[in-house]
C-alpha cells in the first residue's frame, strides 16, 4: 500500500490580489523545476492544509496551494464582522485560479481537489480545458442541490439526535425546511455569541458524519472560533446559491474533458458524497477512471484513501 511522502514546507508564499478588494495566499513546495500540480482545498472555506502536500512525491512535483477566497489567510477574512462575500463566487475561484497560473508563468498543470475541490477542479477544467494536463478527484462532489439537500436533511436518518440539535439550533429563522437559509442568517447577525454559536452548531452537525469514520479526526482549527465562523459564512454562501451553477451543470458539460487523463478516488462508505455521485459521473464519463475504495469514508487522510491518492499521483506523471 502507498503511503504519504514526508511532511514538507513551502519554499516560497506571498498573497496575489486578484481585485474585488481580496487578495489569495498561496504557497509552493516540493521541486521548483518539478511538474506543477495545483491542489484545491475543500469546504468551501476549509483553507489548504499541509496534508494535502503529502500527496504528491515532493522530488517530482511542483505543488501549489492556495486558500480560497476570504479564508485561510487570503484577505479579508470571512470571520470579520462586515465581511462582503459578494465577489466571493465559484466563478470569482475560477478566475483566480487562471491569475495564479499566470502569475506562476505555467502553461499547463494538474489539477487535484477533493469534496467542495472536486467541484471546483471540474468546473475549472470545463472552462479551461487545455490548462489542465491531467485531473484527480476525491470525494466527489458536483454541488448539486440533491447533494445539498441530503447533506442538510437526508443524512438526519443516519444521527436523527444531532440532526434535532442542529435543527433546533436554527429554529427561528427556519423557513420551508431550508436550514442552509436559516444558518446563513444566523451567521450574519452581527451579535458575536449568535454568530459563533451558529458556527459552532453547523460544525458539530458536520463532526457526525465525519466521525462515523473511527480512523477521522477533525482538524485542530476547529476549536479556532474565526476558522468555524468564516468557513461556515462561506458554506452556507456557496450552498445558499447552488454553487451559482446551473443543476446537473457539470454532467451536461462533461464531454469537455474527453481528453484529459482523469482519476477520481471515492470511499465506499462515504456518507457526505455518497458513491452514488462518483458512479454517476463515471457513467458520463467513461474516459475517466474510478477508483472505488473499500472501508474508506470522506476524509482523504485515512490510510486506504490517502494510498489511493498517492498512487493517483504518481501514475499521473506519466500525462504532465
Amino acid at each position: 500500500m502507498k503511503t504519504l511522502y514526508p511532511e514538507i514546507e513551502p519554499y516560497d508564499q506571498g498573497l496575489l490580489d486578484v481585485g474585488d478588494a481580496n487578495s489569495v495566499h498561496w504557497m509552493q513546495s516540493g521541486n521548483p523545476n518539478g511538474i506543477p500540480v495545483i491542489i484545491l482545498h475543500g469546504g468551501p472555506g476549509s483553507g489548504s492544509s499541509a496534508g494535502a502536500r503529502r500527496f504528491f512525491d515532493p522530488r517530482h512535483y511542483r505543488i501549489i496551494q492556495f486558500d480560497q477566497r476570504g479564508c485561510g489567510s487570503s484577505l479579508p477574512h470571512a470571520s470579520e464582522p462586515e465581511a462582503d462575500l459578494s465577489a466571493n463566487t465559484t466563478w470569482h475561484l475560477v478566475a483566480d485560479i487562471e491569475r495564479l497560473r499566470l502569475f506562476f508563468g505555467i502553461e499547463r498543470w494538474l489539477v487535484y481537489g477533493n469534496s467542495w475541490g472536486c467541484t471546483l477542479a471540474l468546473i475549472y477544467a470545463q472552462t479551461h480545458t487545455e490548462r489542465v494536463a491531467a485531473l484527480i478527484v476525491a470525494g466527489v462532489t458536483m454541488t448539486r442541490q440533491s447533494e445539498i439537500d441530503w447533506l442538510y436533511k437526508g443524512l438526519a436518518r443516519f444521527f436523527p439526535e444531532e440532526w434535532e440539535r442542529f435543527r433546533a439550533a436554527a429554529l427561528e429563522n427556519e423557513r420551508d425546511g431550508d436550514l442552509v437559509a436559516a444558518y446563513h442568517q444566523l451567521l450574519r447577525n452581527p451579535e458575536p455569541a449568535v454568530h459563533l454559536k451558529a458556527a459552532k452548531d453547523w460544525h458539530e452537525w458536520e463532526s457526525a458524519s465525519i466521525l462515523v469514520d473511527p480512523r477521522a479526526t477533525l482538524s485542530n482549527r476547529w476549536a479556532d472560533p474565526s476558522y468555524v465562523i468564516a468557513r461556515a459564512r462561506i458554506i452556507t454562501h456557496y450552498f445558499r446559491h447552488h454553487g451559482w451553477l446551473e443543476d446537473g451543470q457539470i454532467l451536461r458539460n462533461i464531454d469537455r474533458l474527453a481528453g484529459i487523463p482523469s482519476i477520481m478516488i471515492q470511499g465506499r462508505l462515504d456518507l457526505e458524497a455518497p458513491v452514488v455521485t462518483a458512479w454517476e459521473l463515471s457513467r458520463a464519463w467513461p474516459m475517466a477512471r474510478l477508483v472505488v475504495v473499500a472501508n474508506a469514508a470522506h476524509s482523504p487522510g485515512t490510510s486506504e484513501m490517502a494510498a489511493a491518492i498517492v498512487e493517483a499521483a504518481d501514475a499521473s506523471r506519466a500525462f504532465a
